[in-house]
């Protein structure tokens, strides 16, 4: 069938790498693009990527990428015909929908019914025949249960409740969190499954009654109920729990009137298979799908949108695709986002989607993920392997990633031997988390700094004494003293052989093994990267340090204040655990908490304060430093401040 319209210009209402994702299909396509971008983005990747671009003013997303009125005068402005929303943001708001088919625009994306059926997840369950539990009907043997947002998506607004007691307080916090995210409060319970898969099902319809069920998806390692690592298809499946997931997903896009693109989600346990929700928009993990499958669906949904027919049925899939998402945080400090410049990132061998180029900045004001990297291959066991591989090579210097827990995810027994469940990062977090920086790093970054350089113009004939650096470590913290010597062969150290040095690269052989150390600078702030290892120059001497009092509550991260403990004010008293503040930082909002029984004695957070990491943001005077929190995981640095509490008293 002939097209019903032609594309010539789509604008995208979103950034990073989904826009730049859309941008390329649209290149192969021969269709004209445009971005939209706020201040904080205004040399951004995707920017630059577009043929054109408009500013929507403004940092925050409530104010730019939210901003459906804007985006849409945004794309008249340009003289685009069509509007992709990518995933995120707009992408399942129905109102937004409609504001671009009501201009005139083609809007490349399912019908605002169908959207709308879909967008609150307790009318989903309704049009699958599932039944809600009640918020006060729950009782000690329905537990645990999740508090979810009805509305949204991306893991805001969710809260595992295990006790009954905690129950009222994560409905006021999910409510809370789901309305500054979504612009609507609204929650529900649903049981939550202990030992539960994650799977999902991509759906691909026309307006001629096709249905397309390409497959099935595995997400299970998340943490805060956000992947990180995706595949396809989801392994260990009997054939006809696939079937029945297909079945279902199907069902889903015809009781909706679908078209495009989406997602039927499902949470797996044992041959069961629940409901969770439909997204109505392009998946972030969609790349694993176009692996097996050999589609584009950027480009099929483009299609869909002109009016043309899928053919009757899909492509066969073959072999098997794994995506990792590399993220600017720290998985040992409660995955705290991470910013600053990303001076170089590189991952060979795999396809790489990403919003950013060497030199970028990663700012506070969106998520932490900084690229998405799929492997392919026939086997599942191979395509792992590549991508564990691929990463391990990675060159990714700038904020702290979980670049090395991926790896270590991906080789992880239970993952290799498709035994995970939603549980594993919960259980396992500590060990892939671990620092391990290279041990040898230190001393190749001594002689790289000293190649070309001699404390006496050059070698004596009488042995030097031997020269001092000192280096911390990034990943741990640990301070490295390095000794290396000045000889007539050139430099040496103890214990290895050193076989050639320069500033950017050195060679050393260490019990008996070959190795190479490059070795990289950016600026002059002392730190050097040794292959992944990051480590800081220190003085000799060390410096005068500013010691903060006793029970400071610190920023861990730039972000925003979004909400304080109910009457909290100078001179309350605080439990030791209890939360005070609430912080957003890239889509994410972190909770600091007092961490022991005391009175605060000073308060200088304030709901929409913008704070720098290390602001201080409260100080509590603690009573008895025993009475700590139990649970170290909640509390964002509170074995440090009870650390100092405790040096402080021994004074």
């Amino acid at each position: 069938m002939t097209k019903t319209t032609e594309i010539s210009t789509v604008l995208v209402a979103n950034r990073g790498e989904i826009a730049c994702r859309v941008f390329r299909t649209c290149r192969e396509l021969g269709i004209a693009t445009v971005a939209v971008y706020s201040d904080a983005d205004a040399d951004a990747l995707h920017v630059r990527a577009a043929d054109s671009a408009v500013r929507l003013p403004g940092a925050a997303p409530a104010d730019t990428y939210l901003r459906g009125d804007l985006v849409v005068k945004a794309a008249q402005a340009a003289g685009a015909d069509a509007v992709h929303p990518g995933y995120g943001f707009l992408s399942e708001n129905a109102d937004f929908a409609r504001a671009v088919l009501d201009a005139g625009l083609v809007w490349i994306g399912p019908p605002p019914e169908a959207i709308e059926s879909m967008a609150s997840k307790t009318r989903a369950k309704e049009l699958m025949g599932i039944a809600p539990m009640a918020v006060d009907d729950v009782t000690e043997s329905d537990l645990p249960v999740l508090v979810k947002a009805a509305a949204g998506g991306g893991g805001r607004g969710m809260r595992v409740v295990r006790e009954l007691g905690a129950l009222n307080g994560e409905l006021v916090a999910a409510r809370a969190e789901a309305a500054s995210a979504f612009g609507d409060g609204e929650v529900f319970v649903e049981p939550y499954l202990e030992g539960g898969r994650h799977v999902e099902v991509q759906i691909m319809a026309d307006a001629y009654d096709t249905v397309w069920a390409l497959g099935t998806r595995d997400c299970t390692l998340q943490r805060r109920h956000q992947k990180v690592i995706e595949e396809s298809p989801a392994p260990g499946l009997a054939a006809g729990l696939v079937e029945e997931l297909h079945a279902q997903a199907v069902r889903a896009a015809r009781v909706t009137g679908y078209r495009g693109a989406g997602t039927v989600e499902f949470l797996v346990a044992g041959d069961r298979a629940h409901f969770l929700e439909m997204n109505t928009r392009l998946q972030v993990e969609h790349p694993v799908t176009e692996a097996v499958f050999g589609v584009d669906l950027v480009a099929l949904q483009i299609q869909v949108a002109e009016g043309e027919r899928l053919a009757e049925e899909p492509p066969a899939a073959r072999g098997h695709a794994v995506e990792a998402r590399l993220y600017a945080e720290d998985p040992a400090a409660q995955w705290a986002p991470q910013t600053g410049v990303l001076h170089r990132l590189s991952v060979p061998g795999v396809r790489l989607d990403t919003g950013y180029v060497d030199g970028d900045a990663i700012g506070v004001h969106y998520d932490p993920m900084l690229a998405k990297a799929i492997s392919y291959a026939p086997t599942r066991a191979a395509a792992v392997r590549a991508l564990a591989g691929a990463l391990e090579r990675a060159i990714v210097h700038g904020p702290v990633t979980n670049r090395e827990l991926l790896v270590r995810s991906l080789r992880h027994p239970e993952f290799t031997e498709a035994r995970m469940d939603t549980g594993f990062y919960d259980r396992y977090v500590g060990e892939l988390a671990a620092a391990a920086p290279d041990p040898h790093a230190p001393l190749a970054a001594a002689l790289a700094d000293a190649h070309g350089r001699s404390r006496f113009g050059g070698w004596r004939n009488l042995a030097s004494q031997p020269q001092v650096k000192l280096f911390r470590s990034e990943a741990d913290g640990v301070e490295h003293e390095v000794r290396y010597r000045h000889t007539r062969e050139g430099l040496g150290a103890e214990g290895v052989r050193v076989l050639s040095v320069s500033r950017e690269l050195v060679v050393l052989e260490v019990a008996g093994v070959r190795r190479q150390f490059v070795v990289s600078r950016y600026g002059d702030d002392g730190r050097v990267y040794v292959g992944n290892t990051a480590l800081t120059s220190l003085p000799l001497l060390p410096e005068p340090t500013t010691r903060q009092e006793p029970g400071s509550l610190l920023a861990p991260m730039p972000g925003t204040v979004v909400r304080l403990a109910e009457g909290l004010a100078e001179g309350a008293r605080v439990s030791a655990g209890q939360p005070l503040i609430w912080l957003e930082a890239m889509k994410m909002e972190h909770r600091i908490c007092a961490p022991a029984s005391g009175t605060l004695t000073a308060l200088h957070a304030a709901p929409g304060r913008q704070v720098e990491v290390g602001a201080l943001l409260a100080v509590v005077d603690v009573v008895d430093v025993v009475d700590v929190v139990a649970d170290a995981a909640d509390v964002v640095d509170a074995v440090d401040v009870v650390d100092a509490v405790q040096e402080e008293q021994s004074v």
